[in-house]
């Protein structure tokens, strides 16, 4: 079947971590990538600092109340969390995946990192992979 909708590219891969400077010092140490952007996401309840790598970024996160951050923190650790991918139209790439059965945890967009409208995609659908939709928000 033919996915009716485009995936761009890679937008991030984020890491969920304890403390944000260290594991950015870590980073910088190890590769050489330095903190371009820092926020607190209000809407996520999560702190994110991102990392920019060409057109994508490492995005470290880490939970300022988002309780399914913290169980993830509690029963893993620090670790890779998920990986985003940028579409063309998310309100037509969730309502496409949700006609053809696709397990979702967001069935509408909401504001992420950087203003952007995110949704995410069930581990189900992709053998075990967290999947954020990311559509940059071209206002901000």
């Amino acid at each position: 079947m033919a996915v009716m909708f485009k995936v761009k590219k890679i937008d991030h891969v984020a890491v969920c971590v304890e403390d944000i400077d260290a594991a950015a010092e870590k980073w910088r140490a190890a590769l050489g990538l330095a903190v371009a952007e820092r926020e607190l996401v209000e809407s996520q309840r999560t702190e994110a600092a991102l990392l920019p790598i060409g057109g994508a970024s490492i995005e470290l996160i880490r939970p300022r109340g988002n309780a399914g951050l913290e169980k993830f923190l509690e029963k893993r650790g620090p670790g890779l969390h998920h990986v985003a991918l940028e579409v063309e139209g998310i309100e037509a790439a969730l309502a496409f995946l949700k006609a053809v059965g696709v397990p979702l945890i967001d069935e509408a967009p909401r504001r992420g990192a950087r203003g952007h409208k995110v949704a995410f995609v069930h581990p189900k659908a992709t053998g075990g992979v967290l999947v954020e939709l990311v559509e940059p928000d071209r206002e901000t």
